[in-house]
């Protein structure tokens, strides 16, 4: 997936394997700021909500769903050097034991990708490319990691 001078491109993943992952440019939170970026996840979840992957998902209870937005953009704000508001109110982030119960393929993860890839152009004017690129690139590594059943 290509959109303006973004490089949305999917690596492929390999079941078990989890390549090296490096952080997104912090100024991705900086330029987008907190408000902006709790949009992004609130949006990217209701894309979600509406997809194929929806069972994964609280989706049937509305306090549910809005509490896992809020866990969601509270890591991704952490990662990319905000503050620890994952950390405050749930832990260490250890994401790939807190999705071992769900059975995330590598089908999965690609519609999870899919998702962010609609919403990341939209942000360009007040996000510079090179920090949607930046978060995207994490996005594309980071989802390998989570990825925990065969197709």
């Amino acid at each position: 997936m290509n959109f303006s001078n973004l490089n949305l491109t999917v690596s492929p993943g390999q079941f078990g394997f989890r390549p090296p992952v490096t952080k997104p440019n912090p100024g991705f939170l900086t330029e987008l700021g907190e408000e902006g970026f709790r949009k992004l996840v609130s949006d990217h979840y209701d894309l979600l909500k509406e997809s194929d992957i929806s069972e994964l998902f609280p989706v049937h209870d509305e306090h549910l769903f809005a509490e896992a937005k809020k866990h969601s953009a509270d890591f991704m704000i952490q990662i990319c050097g905000g503050p620890s508001y994952f950390n405050q109110s749930r832990g260490a982030p250890q994401m790939v034991g807190r999705h071992a119960p769900f059975k995330i393929t590598e089908k999965a993860r690609l519609r999870w990708l899919e998702c962010y890839a609609m919403l990341l152009p939209g942000l360009t004017g007040k996000v510079s490319d090179e920090n949607i690129q930046s978060f995207w690139n994490y996005l594309n590594i980071f989802s390998q990691w989570m990825v925990n059943t065969p197709d």
